[in-house]
C-alpha cells in the first residue's frame, strides 16, 4: 500500500506491505525505528523493528537513502506525530546507500547544492512537495479546461515562426556545423536542411492556437516552450511550460473574466488538495504562503488601464529603481506596488501602448493603445499576459509592415483574417511562474525537475 493510504488507515492489526526509501534510522540494540517514505505524501511512516527478530547485519544496511520493502502489522502509534506505525515481521532490502557517499544525509542542504544533484533532489521533503504540487496543478489545468468545454490542442515544438518577434530562439538543424552548405552570398543554405528551411524550437503555441480557436471555438495548449535568452536570474529558464488558451468570440472583458476565474480555480485546487505539502513549504520557506494564496482566492481582481497605473505610480511617494513614464513597460517593482501597496488585491492592467506590445494585439480606437492585459500578483508581479487579438486584416497587415515582420512567412496566419474572421482573445500563463507563486519558492529553477539555463543542460 502507499504510505498516504496507510497513514489515514485505522485497520489496526491488519497485515500490510509498504515499500519506499529510508529517511532516517535510530534506535538501540533492542529496538530500531525507521522513517520510511515512498513519495506519495510529505509524511513518513514509522517502522518499528524488534532487533531480536532480525539479523543485525541486515539492519545495519538500512541507512538513509536505502530502499526496502516491509511487511508487518499496522498498529496504533503512541507517538504524537502519527496515528499508525508498522511493526515489522519481514524486511527485504532492495538497494543500499553508502552513508559515506550518499549526499542526502539527515542535515540541512542548501537549494543551490540540491540543484547540483537534481537527479536526487526529488527524494528530499522540499522537492517531493514541489513535484506533487506540480502534478496537482497540471491535473487542475486540464480539468478546468475540459470542464469548461475547451479542446486540448497540440501545437508544434519545431516551428518556422517567431510568435513574439523577439528572435531569441534555439535553432533546429541537421547541417554540419563545421561545413554547412552555403549560398553565393556566404549565408547558410537552409534549403538543404531537414525541413528545407530555417526552423527553431517554439517560443509560444499562440499563433497556431488561434488557428484552432477559429475552428473549434475554445482551445488551450499546455506544453514546453523555449527561449534562448541569456538571463541568469531566479525568474528565467531556457525551457519552461506554457498554458495558452485561445477563444473565438471572446473580447477583452471575456478574456479577463476567464483569466481571473482560471487562476482562482487553480489556487483553490492547491489549497484543497495539497494542504500537507503547502503547510510544509510554508513552515520551511515562506510563512505568509497560505495567507497569500487565500488573498488571491478571496479578492476580486482590480481592473485598471495602463494610463491609470502610470498615474498612480507617478503620484506615489515611492522611489522606484526604474522611473515611470507613459510609454515605458512596467517593471516588477511597479507591478508589486500596485498589488501590494496601492490596491491590496490582484490587479489586471489593460490598454497598453502599442509600441511595447506584440503585433497581434487589437488596436484600440485611439490608435495609440492595444487591448492587451497583464494579470499582476503579489510577490511575483505579472503572472499572465494576454490580449484581444486583432481580427481586422488591414490593421493586422499594417502592424506587420510597421514592425517589418516577414509578411510572406505569416501568410497562413493572415488567412484566418481573410476567411471567416471573428473577434477572439487569449492569454499565456507560464506554468513555472504559477508554481513559484503556489509553492512560495524563490527561484524558478526549484519548481521544475531538471532546469535548463545558460551553461547548464545536465541530466
Amino acid at each position: 500500500m502507499r504510505i498516504k493510504e496507510l497513514l489515514s488507515s485505522r485497520e489496526y492489526g491488519s497485515e500490510v506491505t509498504v515499500k519506499g526509501w529510508v529517511r532516517t534510522r535510530r534506535g538501540n540494540k533492542n529496538i530500531t525505528f525507521v522513517a520510511l517514505n515512498d513519495g506519495s505524501i510529505i509524511h513518513n511512516i514509522q517502522v518499528v523493528i524488534d532487533m531480536s527478530r532480525f539479523d543485525e547485519d541486515l539492519i545495519k544496511l538500512i541507512t538513509t537513502g536505502s530502499c526496502i520493502a516491509v511487511t508487518g502489522k499496522l498498529t496504533e502509534s503512541p507517538g504524537k506525530e502519527q496515528h499508525v506505525e508498522i511493526h515489522a515481521d519481514s524486511i527485504k532490502l532492495y538497494g543500499t546507500a553508502d552513508p559515506e557517499v550518499y549526499p542526502l544525509q539527515k542535515k540541512g542542504h542548501t537549494l543551490e547544492f540540491l540543484r547540483e544533484i537534481a537527479h536526487l533532489r526529488p527524494r528530499t521533503n522540499t522537492f517531493g512537495a514541489v513535484l506533487r504540487i506540480r502534478h496537482a496543478m497540471s491535473f487542475a489545468v486540464h480539468k478546468y479546461f475540459n470542464d469548461h468545454g475547451f479542446f486540448y490542442l497540440h501545437t508544434p515544438i519545431i516551428t518556422g515562426s517567431d510568435a513574439e518577434g523577439a528572435g531569441e530562439m534555439f535553432r533546429v538543424t541537421i547541417l554540419d556545423p563545421k561545413n554547412p552548405p552555403l549560398l553565393e552570398d556566404g549565408s547558410v543554405n537552409f534549403a538543404e536542411d531537414f525541413f528545407g528551411r530555417e526552423t527553431n524550437l517554439t517560443v509560444s503555441g499562440q499563433l497556431e492556437g488561434e488557428l484552432g480557436a477559429l475552428a473549434l471555438s475554445s482551445i488551450y495548449t499546455f506544453g514546453p516552450t523555449f527561449r534562448a535568452e541569456n538571463s541568469n536570474t531566479p525568474r528565467h529558464l531556457a525551457e519552461f511550460w506554457m498554458i495558452e488558451p485561445e477563444m473565438a468570440f471572446y473580447e477583452i472583458e471575456d478574456n479577463m473574466n476567464l483569466a481571473e476565474d482560471f487562476l482562482k480555480y487553480l489556487i483553490r485546487y492547491a489549497l484543497e488538495n495539497c494542504s500537507a505539502d503547502l503547510e510544509f513549504l510554508s513552515g520551511m520557506y515562506d510563512k505568509e504562503l497560505i495567507d497569500r494564496l487565500n488573498f488571491v482566492v478571496n479578492n476580486q481582481f482590480e481592473r485598471i488601464t495602463y494610463t491609470r497605473a502610470v498615474d498612480i505610480l507617478q503620484q506615489s511617494a515611492e522611489k522606484f529603481e526604474f522611473p515611470v513614464s507613459w510609454g515605458v513597460d512596467l517593471q516588477t517593482e511597479h507591478e508589486r506596488y500596485l498589488v501590494e501597496r496601492h490596491f491590496k488585491k490582484p490587479v489586471i492592467v489593460t490598454d497598453y501602448p502599442k509600441e511595447i506590445k506584440a503585433f497581434y494585439m487589437k488596436l484600440n480606437d485611439d490608435g495609440k493603445t492595444v487591448r492587451g492585459m497583464d494579470v499582476l500578483f503579489p510577490k511575483i508581479g505579472e503572472i499572465i499576459g494576454g490580449s484581444q487579438r486583432e481580427e481586422e486584416l488591414e490593421k493586422l497587415e499594417g502592424r506587420i509592415k510597421a514592425l517589418k515582420l516577414p509578411e510572406k512567412e505569416l501568410g497562413w496566419y493572415l488567412d484566418t483574417r481573410k476567411f471567416g474572421t471573428a473577434p477572439h482573445s487569449g492569454f499565456g500563463l507560464g506554468f513555472e511562474r504559477l508554481l513559484l507563486f503556489v509553492t512560495g519558492m524563490a527561484n524558478i529553477r526549484d519548481v521544475i525537475p531538471f532546469p535548463r539555463f545558460p551553461k547548464n543542460a545536465d541530466f
